[in-house]
């Protein structure tokens, strides 16, 4: 896998990630960012596994992987909205970028798993 979107797309939001859990820390919110950039960073080292699978199944487990940490990430940037860690214009660009990386993992699954077939 060659520099792509979804790498590019999912290094760019594990970034993100980063400066916001850097701004939680600075609020000494310690577990919670902890869970954040564990999920958010764990999509694009994901993506980037599954440039050097050994198979296309591999290649499908790897971004299914993915996958699930990028509703995890989800599940931590709701929890830090609702409890009022983050504030609302922050949520609203990590969430749309992590629903967005969704849907991009999502259509590249299906299609590496038609082909399966």
């Amino acid at each position: 896998m060659q520099d792509n979107v979804i790498r590019t797309k999912s290094f760019q939001f594990a970034v993100r990630v980063a400066d916001c859990c850097r701004a939680l820390i600075e609020q000494r919110e310690y577990v919670l960012s902890k869970q954040l950039l564990r999920s958010g960073a764990s999509i694009g080292a994901n993506v980037r596994e599954a440039g050097n699978a050994n198979s296309r199944k591999d290649f499908a487990y790897k971004l299914s992987v993915a996958l699930r940490e990028c509703d995890e990430t989800l599940f931590w940037l709701e929890l830090l909205f609702a409890s009022k860690y983050i504030e609302e214009p922050q949520f609203q660009t990590l969430h749309e970028k992590a629903e967005e990386l969704m849907r991009i993992l999502t259509s590249i699954l299906k299609t590496t798993r038609e082909s399966l077939k």
